[in-house]
C-alpha cells in the first residue's frame, strides 16, 4: 500500500511539473530557439523579433504580423499561416512543409533554400521575394503573386500555380516539371534554362519572356501566348530545338 501510495504521489507531481512546463512553453517570450510547437499565436504582433531556429511546428499564426522578423532555420511545418505577414523577414532555410497560408504575405522576404513542399498557399504574395533554391514541390500556388521575385533554381515540380503571376521574375534554371500553369502569367520573366517538361501551360502568357535554352518538351501550350518571347535554343513541346534568333514562335 505504501509503495502504491508513493507511486501515486510521484505520478501526480510529475504530471503537475510537465503540465506547467508544457503551458509555459507557449507563454515563453519570443527568442531564438523558442519552442512554440502546437501553440496558439493567432493575431500576435512580432515585428522585427529574433526567432532564429525557433520550433513552431503546427503553430497557429493566422492573422499574425512577423514583418521584419528573423526566422532563419525556423521549423514551421504544418503551421497555420492564413493571412500572416512576413514582409521583409529573414527566413533563409526555413521549413514550411504542408503549411496552410492562404493570403499570406512574403513581400521582399528572404527565403533562399526554404521548403514549402506540399504547402497550401493560394493567393499568397511573394512580390520581390528572394527564393533561390526554394522548394514548392506539389504546393498549391493558385493565384499567388511572384512578380519580380528571384526563384533561381527553385523547384515547383507538380505544383499547382494556376493563374499565378511570375511577371518579371528571375526563373533561371527553375523547375516546373509536370506543374499546372494554366492561365499563369510569365510576362517579361527570365526563364533561361527553365524546365517546363510535361507542364500544363494552357492559356499561359509568356509575352516578352526569355526562354533561352528552356525545355518545354511534352508540355501543353493550347492557347498560350508567346508574343516577343525569346526562344533561342529552346526545346519545344515536340522535342524540336528552336533556332537561334527565334522570337515569338519556334523556328
Amino acid at each position: 500500500m505504501r509503495f502504491n501510495r508513493k507511486l501515486l504521489i510521484l505520478s501526480v507531481l510529475l504530471s503537475a511539473v510537465y503540465g506547467r512546463s508544457s503551458v509555459a512553453a507557449c507563454n515563453d517570450i519570443a527568442a531564438p530557439g523558442v519552442n512554440w510547437a502546437g501553440c496558439n499565436k493567432t493575431g500576435v504582433i512580432l515585428r522585427n523579433v529574433d526567432l532564429t531556429g525557433a520550433i513552431m511546428r503546427a503553430v497557429d499564426l493566422s492573422n499574425a504580423d512577423l514583418s521584419g522578423a528573423r526566422l532563419v532555420h525556423a521549423e514551421m511545418n504544418f503551421a497555420d499561416l492564413t493571412n500572416t505577414r512576413f514582409d521583409g523577414a529573414l527566413m533563409q532555410s526555413a521549413r514550411l512543409v504542408a503549411v496552410k497560408g492562404e493570403g499570406a504575405h512574403f513581400v521582399k522576404t528572404r527565403l533562399d533554400d526554404a521548403s514549402f513542399s506540399r504547402a497550401s498557399l493560394p493567393s499568397a504574395d511573394f512580390t520581390e521575394a528572394r527564393l533561390k533554391d526554394a522548394s514548392f514541390y506539389e504546393a498549391n500556388l493558385a493565384w499567388a503573386i511572384f512578380s519580380k521575385a528571384n526563384l533561381e533554381r527553385a523547384t515547383l515540380e507538380q505544383a499547382n500555380a494556376s493563374s499565378a503571376k511570375f511577371d518579371e521574375a528571375n526563373l533561371t534554371e527553375a523547375e516546373f516539371l509536370s506543374a499546372t500553369l494554366d492561365s499563369t502569367s510569365f510576362r517579361n520573366a527570365n526563364m533561361t534554362r527553365a524546365k517546363l517538361n510535361n507542364a500544363d501551360m494552357s492559356a499561359a502568357d509568356f509575352t516578352g519572356a526569355n526562354l533561352t535554352k528552356a525545355s518545354l518538351t511534352e508540355a501543353t501550350i493550347d492557347g498560350a501566348i508567346f508574343d516577343d518571347a525569346i526562344l533561342d535554343d529552346t526545346s519545344w513541346v515536340n522535342y524540336r530545338r528552336c533556332r537561334r534568333g527565334s522570337v515569338g514562335e519556334c523556328r
